[in-house]
C-alpha cells in the first residue's frame, strides 16, 4: 500500500509502536487490529448482520443453530446424559446460533435442564447483545478458556478460529524469513516487508513446504495450535466434545489468505486498522494434529454442506415450507442452498469435530 491512506486512531498508535520498537508481526498487528482495548474491530461495535460486514451462518438461517443445537443435544446423551453439561460457544456474536440452538433443544428437556451456558467472548460490545438476546438461558461469560469451569464440555466453535492471529513466512533464497507489518515511508500508512533472515520461529513452518518456490507464503496461528490442544486436553480429563465450523482448508497448504472485509466487501488488510474484519483460512490438519496430541477422538474435516444435509437440513427445510408464505418459502431455499451448496458454503466451509474417547461417531459425520 502506497499513498496517503484514511486515517484511524489505531494507525496512529501502530505508527508509533512501530517507531519505537519496529515492525510488527502479522499476528501482532491482528490482534491489535481487532482486540485493542479501545480501538479494535470486535471491541468498538457490532460487525454482524445485513447491517454491518458480514453475515455468519447463524445469521443466514434459524436452520444452521437449530441443528446445531440438537447435535449437541445428541452428543450429550451418547456421553452418558452428565448432569451437569457445560455448554460453551467461543465467539458468540450476536448470541443468534445459541438463541437458535436453544429454542430446538426444548424437545430434549432433559438436556436443556442439564445444560449450563457459558460464553468466551472478549468484546464488550457484543457481550452486551448476547446478554439482551440470551437472557433468559443464564449465561456466564469468560475472557478465555481458563475460566470455564471443570466437567463434561459441549463447545461450539463457529467461524472462531479464522479470527485469530496469525504469522505469514515468505520463501526466501536462505529459508522462509517471516513477514512483517512495517511504517510505508512514501505514505503515512503501512506495509508489509520481510524480515533480511530466518529467525527462530521459522522453524515452525511445515517440512513439507520446503519444496515450495520462492516467493511463496506459508501460514501458521500458533493461538490455534493452542486453543485446539487446551480443548483436547479438557475434554480428554471430563469427557465432551467440540464442534469447530470455519472456512479452510486440509493443509498444510501454501497461499496468502488473509483478508479483509468491511460493508460486505473485500478491503485493503492495512488499509483502516480497526475498522474492518481480519481473518485467515483455517488448517484443519494442523488443529487435527494439535487436538490428537491430547489423545482424543478427530472426526473430519468434511464440508458443511454434507454436515449439514447428514443432520437434516432439507427435511427442516420442508418443514419450515409448510407454512411460509411464497416469499418467505422462497427465502428458505435461498438460505439452504447458500448454506449447503458447493458454490456457496458447502465446501469452503468444514466441520470437524474432537471428542474424548468413548464416544463413538458423533452425528453428522461418516466411519
Amino acid at each position: 500500500m502506497t499513498g496517503k491512506p484514511a486515517t484511524t486512531p489505531l494507525l496512529d498508535l501502530l505508527l508509533r509502536r512501530i517507531a519505537a520498537q519496529g515492525p510488527l508481526t502479522v499476528a501482532e498487528f491482528m490482534a491489535e487490529a481487532l482486540l485493542h482495548p479501545r480501538h479494535g474491530y470486535y471491541t468498538t461495535g457490532d460487525p454482524f448482520g445485513a447491517a454491518g460486514d458480514f453475515v455468519t451462518a447463524p445469521e443466514i438461517s434459524q436452520m444452521f443453530g437449530e441443528l446445531v443445537g440438537l447435535w449437541c443435544a445428541d452428543t450429550w446423551d451418547r456421553l452418558g446424559r452428565p448432569d451437569p453439561v457445560h455448554l460453551v460457544e467461543l465467539g458468540p456474536g450476536r448470541g443468534t446460533l445459541m438463541q437458535d440452538a436453544l429454542r430446538a433443544v426444548r424437545v430434549a428437556p432433559a438436556f436443556r435442564a442439564a445444560l449450563r451456558l457459558h460464553l468466551v467472548e472478549a468484546s464488550p460490545a457484543l457481550r452486551a447483545r448476547q446478554a439482551e438476546v440470551l437472557a433468559g438461558a443464564a449465561p456466564t461469560w469468560h475472557d478465555g478458556l481458563d475460566r470455564l469451569p471443570d466437567g463434561p464440555l459441549l463447545i461450539v466453535a463457529n467461524e472462531f478460529f479464522d479470527a485469530l492471529p496469525i504469522r505469514q513466512f515468505v520463501r526466501t533464497p536462505k529459508g522462509w524469513n517471516e513477514r512483517l507489518v512495517d511504517a510505508d515511508p512514501a505514505g503515512d500508512g503501512l506495509r508489509f516487508v520481510v524480515a533480511s533472515r530466518p529467525g527462530p520461529s521459522s522453524i515452525l513452518v511445515p517440512a513439507g513446504l520446503a519444496p515450495a518456490p520462492p516467493g511463496s507464503i506459508a501460514e501458521l496461528c500458533p493461538a490455534g495450535l493452542s486453543v485446539a490442544a487446551a480443548l483436547a486436553e479438557r475434554l480428554g480429563r471430563w469427557g465432551g466434545a467440540v464442534l469447530v465450523i470455519d472456512y479452510g482448508y486440509a493443509g498444510p497448504g501454501i497461499g496468502d489468505t488473509l483478508q479483509a472485509v468491511s460493508r460486505h466487501a473485500f478491503a485493503d488488510v492495512l488499509d483502516r486498522p480497526g475498522a474492518a474484519d481480519l481473518t485467515a483460512h483455517v488448517d484443519f490438519a494442523a488443529l487435527a494434529s494439535a487436538a490428537g496430541a491430547a489423545e482424543v477422538a478427530v472426526h473430519g474435516p468434511i464440508g458443511q454442506g454434507a454436515f449439514l444435509c447428514a443432520l437434516g437440513i432439507e427435511a427442516r427445510a420442508a418443514q419450515l415450507r409448510r407454512t411460509a408464505t411464497a416469499a418467505q418459502a422462497e427465502a428458505i431455499d435461498a438460505a439452504c442452498a447458500r448454506l449447503i451448496g458447493d458454490a456457496e458454503m458447502g465446501t469452503l466451509f468444514k466441520v470437524m469435530a474432537f471428542a474424548s474417547h468413548g464416544l463413538g461417531l458423533p452425528a453428522g459425520f461418516s466411519a
